[in-house]
This record gives structure tokens, C-alpha cells and sequence, in this order.
């Protein structure tokens, strides 16, 4: 062989070798966080529609909400799909992830439980009631029940408010702030707790029909899929996104969970 032949058979092996090390790549599922219950199942039709486009999906179930975006963060995971917005604005602001949000997924209604009450009507003087311990969802269990008309916040709160943002508490309710994860086993010992429908539904608490009060659905909470901001215009979460808000996904959404999850695309 001689040597412009050579070459020439020298590029043409390592053009090959380049194709073939992309269509291995392209092999290589992507890896995609989410809590367990309501969400990972989502996310097993998510990964059925999104097969048939040629994209292949890992899901990585977590227990609580801030693993999914420290591993998101650190490349462990390529997204997640368990948050709203105003708890993603919250993680960016305190640990500075470079995380961005690339399509709304469905909203969970925040429901608020109890074994001991019927109605938040019934809660006694001094009550002991169990909100969420991060910024924003206790902020939102918070604004739940000023709607009720049981508190009164300061104005300007606004999503991020606080137990100490109230003015107004004629029950004298007693705020204990828990691990969200943690809430529905609170149920035992509170008075009534703030529940997220992620948490509440594998606890056998269906907020249809259990819940004593429930957010406005028309919420600012709608969920989300997180990538990393360098990823953000990668095919594959075009890919992701197509397949999450797809019609097949939607009725999965409506028949499985009956209303108490709520497409929000």
C-alpha cells in the first residue's frame, strides 16, 4: 500500500471510529432524578414515549427534595423532574447551581390532612399543625390556610413566607416545621399537617377525597424538568420534553391520578 492509499484508509477508519463512538454515545440512557411516588411513575411512561424517539431514560428515584439537584448539579444525574419553579429559584439563589428549567410538567395541589379534625373549622385553641420545613412549600402550606381564613400574613410575604410572617392567628396554631417527606407520619401526633401530593399519595392519603382543604389548583407551582444550563439546548431534553408533554402522558396523568395530579402543560 503505498502511502496516499494509507492514509486515506487511515482517515476513513478513524471517520468510522467517530460515527461509531456517537451512536454509542447517543446508546448511553440518560440519567433522570425524581422522588418516588407520583413522579417516578410519570416518569416510566415519560421513558416509554421517549424510547420510540430514540432516546433512552434512567430514572433515579431520591427521597427528599434536595439530593435531586446537588446530583443534577454534579453531573450525576442529566435532569430531574420533581420541583416548581419558586423551589428551584430557592436552591439557585442559596447553593448557586447552574440548573435551568426547560419544560413544565404537572402540579400537585398541596393538600392539608388530619386524623383528628373534620375541618380546619374544628382545630382547637393551640393547635399544632405541621408545615413543610423548606422555604417555599412551607410558604405555600402558609398562604393555603390564610385563604381559609385561619391566618392573616404580613403583606409582602408573598411565596417564601414564613411562620414568623404572621400577624394575625385567632387558634394560636402551633407551626412545626418538618421534613416534607416526613409529614404524612406526622399525622399521628399533630393536629393536622400541610401535605405535599407527592408525599401524601404513597402514604394512602388521597387528597380528592382526605384532604380537608386544598390549594387553588391555578397555582404558581406547576412542576418542572431541571437540566444544567450547559445542557439546556442538547437534542436529547428537545427529546425529553417532547415526550413528557405528550398526549399519551396527559390521560396517563388524568386516569391513574384522578385529579389529585394535574397536567400542567
Amino acid at each position: 500500500m503505498n502511502k496516499r492509499n494509507f492514509l486515506k484508509s487511515t482517515l476513513v477508519l478513524a471517520i468510522a471510529a467517530g460515527a461509531s463512538g456517537t451512536l454509542l454515545a447517543q446508546d448511553k440512557p440518560i440519567k433522570v432524578g425524581a422522588t418516588a411516588g407520583p413522579h417516578s411513575q410519570i416518569l416510566e411512561q415519560v421513558k416509554k414515549v421517549a424510547e420510540r424517539d430514540g432516546l433512552k431514560i434512567q430514572i433515579v428515584e431520591f427521597t427528599d427534595y434536595i439530593q435531586p439537584n446537588a446530583a443534577l448539579s454534579t453531573g450525576d444525574l442529566d435532569a430531574n423532574s420533581y420541583q416548581h419553579k419558586p423551589f428551584l429559584d430557592q436552591q439557585i439563589k442559596d447553593r448557586g447551581y447552574k440548573i435551568t428549567s426547560v419544560g413544565y410538567t404537572v402540579n400537585f395541589p398541596i393538600g392539608i390532612y388530619s386524623k383528628k379534625v373534620k375541618g380546619l373549622k374544628d382545630l382547637k385553641e393551640g393547635a399544632r399543625f405541621g408545615i413543610p420545613n423548606d422555604p417555599t412549600n412551607g410558604g405555600r402550606a402558609l398562604l393555603v390556610l390564610q385563604d381559609q381564613g385561619l391566618i392573616k400574613l404580613k403583606p409582602g410575604a408573598g411565596l417564601k413566607a414564613t411562620p414568623l410572617d404572621v400577624v394575625e392567628n385567632p387558634k394560636k396554631l402551633k407551626f412545626v416545621e418538618l421534613e416534607a417527606a416526613q409529614l404524612p407520619r406526622s399525622l399521628d401526633d399533630l393536629d393536622a399537617s400541610a401535605v405535599n401530593t407527592n408525599y401524601a399519595i404513597p402514604a394512602g392519603l388521597h387528597p380528592g377525597k382526605d384532604a380537608i382543604a386544598r390549594e387553588n389548583a391555578k397555582s404558581p407551582y406547576v412542576n418542572l424538568i431541571a437540566v444544567r444550563e450547559q445542557d439546556k439546548d442538547k437534542p436529547w431534553v428537545a427529546k425529553l420534553v417532547k415526550a413528557y408533554q405528550s398526549e399519551e402522558v396527559r390521560k396517563f396523568v388524568q386516569t391513574e391520578f384522578k385529579g389529585a395530579v394535574i397536567p400542567g402543560f
